[in-house]
């Protein structure tokens, strides 16, 4: 059979296009998702359900990728958690449902992507949301994921110790970090209900399974796009041992910002060198696919929790953060910080028992990595390296935030809840050569990787796809997941990505 579009990839973007493109009954769509597809949401796996815990981003679980790249020089390769099941990383993830800030959108039209403005994008983000807290023309009302605050709930002691000691040091409040100035502390959107892990395979994707024109398959793993006279044609796959083709004169490509431009390359679509290295056949020398790697870097404190506080899992993860302009720096809320318990919210590691983190994450990294070819075997995963702390700005920022996240933890504020730091040490604090090499090796990943595939005007040579997210030069392929954002946002990257998913999902139709 042949589909009038294929989606390739069921994660938080990909399962909105294929939902809002069944919408059209006269419309056949096929999505094909990697991972486990679970049509029955009442038979959900526990740590795909349960929003409280994020063992399914450990490198051994079934719905994970289990990635590993490049971190910094000292750090080497580390786990990369990526969702590999029907919700993608919205199916693994902590939660948090924070937009790019107005300012991320109309920097990207300033650099020639009109489409992309604030006032464009705000109509998708709506559409996609319903908020249970704020009703004002900023937020949906309407739309099929909901969205609500920890607002009137006795915050966990580390939460409000941390909100409080924000304001002790001069910080303002701020009701809304959706809103068009969200500058300072506030309490977190999540798309997280009674513990349910929200994601737009339960939101946009489970009430069209009963559409005819939808089909669903999950466990096919995608080799690569076919393309003939730069026309569409279908994809190679393989499912259960056996490789083969479905049809199409529409694919759109939603792997993520690792694996969309790994397909790309597959199928002779990226840097012309990589490309004869590994004996692919160059169908299009697109120098940009795998560069721009763009993700939020993130460096924690620790310290010592006192004996008698009670050490409850935060509830899905971030409630409280603070967003802060950098000294010196020219970009507004450039700079977001966080605290836990537990497990770090960002990272998902578990931490030691009576031990708690605040956590400093640049949100607008000056610095950006690669994704390249490991192998021309589909199986094999890509080479990627995040290259933190590549420009010098970025190691300034960090360095100034982890001294104010240690000015934080000895406000009054944790007088009654800290029992003392253990990371950094005073004498790592007291050199800045000591603690750069401390951060280097400590930095976690915030898995918000995104720009691989990055949109652009054609004045630019590094751009993949146009205006409308189609790849540049081919016809009937157009890319929608965090890999076409030109730079990583000031904020979690899965609403900006739900966002793309329903404005591709118009275009592409």
């Amino acid at each position: 059979m042949k589909y009038d579009v294929i989606v390739v990839g069921g994660g938080s973007a990909g399962s909105v296009v294929a939902a809002r493109m069944a919408e059209d009954p006269d419309t056949t769509v096929l999505l094909l998702e990697a991972g486990t597809d679970y049509p029955d949401l009442a038979n959900l796996p526990e740590d795909i359900q349960n929003g409280h815990t994020r063992t399914a981003e450990d490198e051994r679980s079934e719905h994970n990728w289990a990635l590993r790249g490049t971190i910094t020089e000292e750090q080497g390769e580390i786990h990369v958690a990526q969702g590999k099941v029907i919700g993608g990383g919205g199916s693994i993830n902590g939660q948090v449902f924070l937009r790019g800030i107005p300012q991320d959108f109309d920097d990207w039209a300033s650099w020639g992507n009109e489409e992309w403005s604030y006032t464009k994008v705000l109509p998708y983000f709506r559409k996609a949301e319903t908020d249970l807290d704020i009703k004002d023309d900023f937020h949906g009302t309407d739309g099929p994921l909901p969205i609500s605050r920890k607002v009137g709930e006795t915050w966990p002691v580390i939460q409000s110790a941390f909100h409080t000691a924000c304001l002790q040091n001069g910080f303002d409040t701020t009701d809304d970090m959706n809103g068009v100035e969200p500058t300072g502390v506030g309490v977190v959107p999540m798309n997280n209900q009674k513990g349910v892990r929200m994601s737009t395979a339960i939101t946009h994707l489970a009430p069209m399974r009963h559409h005819l024109n939808l089909t669903i398959r999950g466990n096919v793993f995608a080799r690569k796009i076919l393309i003939e006279n730069r026309q569409v044609t279908g994809v190679e796959v393989e499912s259960g041992g056996e490789v083969f083709t479905v049809e199409s004169n529409k694919v759109v490509l939603s792997a993520g910002a690792l694996k969309s431009p790994h397909i790309l390359m597959l199928s002779g679509i990226g840097p012309k060198d990589q490309l004869d290295e590994y004996g692919i056949d160059v169908l299009q020398n697109t120098p940009g696919v795998g560069a721009n790697l763009r993700n939020h870097p993130i460096s924690p404190i620790s310290f010592r929790v006192k004996e008698g506080i009670k050490l409850q899992p935060d509830a899905s993860g971030v409630r409280i953060a603070l967003r802060y302009t950098a000294k010196g720096s020219d970009d507004s809320n450039d700079m977001m910080m966080t605290t836990s318990s537990l497990f770090s919210p960002f990272t998902g590691e578990m931490l030691p028992d009576r031990i708690g983190r605040i956590s400093c994450v640049i949100e607008l990294p000056a610095g950006a990595g690669f994704v390249r070819l490991n192998s021309a075997d589909p199986a094999v995963q890509p080479k990627f390296d995040y290259r933190y702390f590549s420009h010098p700005e970025d190691m300034r920022r960090m360095r100034d935030g982890i001294r104010l996240a240690v000015k934080m933890l000895e406000t009054d504020a944790y007088k009654d809840v800290s029992d003392g730091r253990v990371t950094p040490t005073e004498e790592i604090l007291a050199n800045d050569d000591a603690l750069d090499l401390w951060i280097r090796e400590t930095v976690g990943s915030a898995r918000h990787v995104s720009g691989t595939c990055k949109i652009g005007p054609d004045s630019d040579p590094m751009a993949v796809v146009d205006q409308q997210c189609r790849v540049k030069g081919l016809q009937g392929l157009w890319i929608a997941d965090s890999s076409v954002m030109p730079q990583v946002p000031r904020a979690n990257a899965n609403a900006t990505a739900i966002m793309i998913g329903e404005r591709v999902a118009e275009w592409a139709a």
